[in-house]
């Protein structure tokens, strides 16, 4: 089976985070001459949601899916377009009724990525069991003839994004954790041959709390009052993994954490 690797980038936070990523995709695809670009845009649309506008951006820069999580319906215009394009996804266990679907198939130089994107069950209100709609969806994609899966876990709770990485090692190429929006240090590729890390991390701001302007967070924390969050400009940082395909089906070498802090004038 011919080499591919993935460059997975963490949460687009804002505005801010699109800049990062439209400044440092270009250097770093030269860099490391990714298979695949996949991205997790559910926060691009000013932190909450994704519009159709935006992932027509995404897309045209040069990324190949889009995955979602909490805040894939925030934009209500969106909807159509979740169940039209194809390489955008929401998490599988929504309920099947609502607008878009769980995984997808990208290819490029006749190698085949499936995409899933899975959110937890803790503190999130997906619909339904991660785990049970996890397996249907990989399942689905091994038969369609994919060469590498990724799933993206968008959870609250690392018990849940690593007991996913445990259940899938040695069945799917990746189990990249999203949602908490910090880079964990425990990228690895697990015995079975499946690349993990608990959060890739945010592509925006780090002078921020998880992205939002640290003022207003520490407002809401302090007074426990309803306050109307809205994303820093500051410190753009992009946190993403390169995982890098074994020869076998659906297994990894690899996985390389990056951050990098993209600068413009």
């Amino acid at each position: 089976m011919p080499a591919a690797s993935v460059l997975f980038v963490g949460d687009i936070i804002g505005s801010i985070g699109r800049k990062a990523l439209r400044t440092a995709l270009p250097e770093l695809v030269a860099e490391h001459r990714p298979t695949f670009v996949v991205v997790n845009g559910e926060n691009t649309a000013g932190g909450v949601g994704i519009t159709s506008k935006i992932a027509d951006e995404l897309f045209d820069l040069g990324v190949d899916a889009i995955t979602l999580g909490n805040h894939s319906f925030r934009q209500r215009e969106v909807w159509p377009y979740l169940d039209r394009v194809q390489p955008i996804v929401r998490p599988a266990n929504y309920l099947a009724s609502m607008p878009g679907h769980g995984s997808c198939v990208v290819e490029r130089n006749g190698i085949k990525l499936g995409v899933v994107n899975i959110m937890g069950n803790l503190h999130l209100d997906p619909g339904r069991h991660m785990f049970t709609i996890a397996e249907a969806e990989v399942e689905k994609l091994r038969k369609y003839g994919c060469d590498h899966i990724l799933i993206d876990v968008h959870a609250e709770a690392t018990s849940e994004k690593i007991a996913m990485g445990w259940e899938f090692d040695g069945r799917v190429t990746a189990v990249v954790g999203t949602h908490t929006h910090v880079p964990t240090a425990d990228a690895r590729v697990l015995p079975k041959g499946t690349a993990y890390i608990t959060d890739v991390g945010m592509c925006g701001p780090r002078d921020s709390v998880i992205g939002v302007k640290k003022e207003l967070a520490i407002e809401a924390m302090r007074t426990k009052l309803p306050v109307r969050f809205e994303p820093s400009e500051r410190d753009p940082w992009l946190c993403a993994v390169l995982i890098e395909g074994g020869d076998a089906r659906c297994t990894a070498t690899s996985i390389t954490p990056i951050q990098v802090s993209p600068r413009w004038a």
